[in-house]
């Protein structure tokens, strides 16, 4: 296992349309074991293939508390089936770091994926479970947390992405 780099916006790549996965095989599995590792190092709650320049349809989700055991799971061809209901929350992003902004996602969602046995399997979610299957699913169409906000908050993020890349904060 390995932790790998994790791309940052505006990074071109993380506009990559992700491609199906042909076959859940050793070298699926080991990226997979990669991204949990890069994903729980970071920390994050999940984390989509394409974040580590890798455009396949695959993520990793983690939404367990530090004091509760974990709840891993990966979505390999992922397929949103059902959305219902409106929910805001305030949402980070591993390749937005620093920056938390509200979105509004789906309340309640149905989800098909494959696991890393490639067998196929559905999950319903909500709360933040279902958040982060939207948010993560979103990286895997090129579409980030910023495409999903309005003008003031997309300026806000700016200036925060801006700031942070500044060295020592200096103006």
């Amino acid at each position: 296992m390995a932790i790998r780099p994790i791309l940052e916006y505006p990074d071109a790549r993380l506009r990559t349309v992700a491609a199906p996965v042909e076959k859940v095989d050793d070298e699926i599995r080991r990226l997979v074991e990669d991204m949990a590792e890069t994903m729980y190092a970071a920390p994050g709650v999940g984390l989509a293939a394409p974040q580590i320049g890798v455009p396949l349809r695959i993520f990793v989700i983690d939404v367990a508390d530090e004091n509760e055991p974990a709840q891993f799971a990966a979505y390999i061809n992922p397929e949103i089936i059902e959305a219902v209901g409106t929910q805001s929350w305030k949402e980070g992003c591993l390749s937005f770091p620093g920056v938390h902004e509200n979105v509004k996602r789906a309340e309640q969602i149905r989800i098909r994926a494959l696991g890393v046995d490639g067998v196929p399997f559905e999950v319903e979610a909500t709360g933040l479970l279902a958040v982060a299957i939207q948010h993560e699913n979103d990286h895997l169409n090129g579409v980030l947390m910023i495409d999903k906000v309005g003008p003031l908050q997309r300026r806000r993020m700016g200036k925060k992405l801006s700031e942070r890349q500044r060295p020592n904060g200096a103006t």
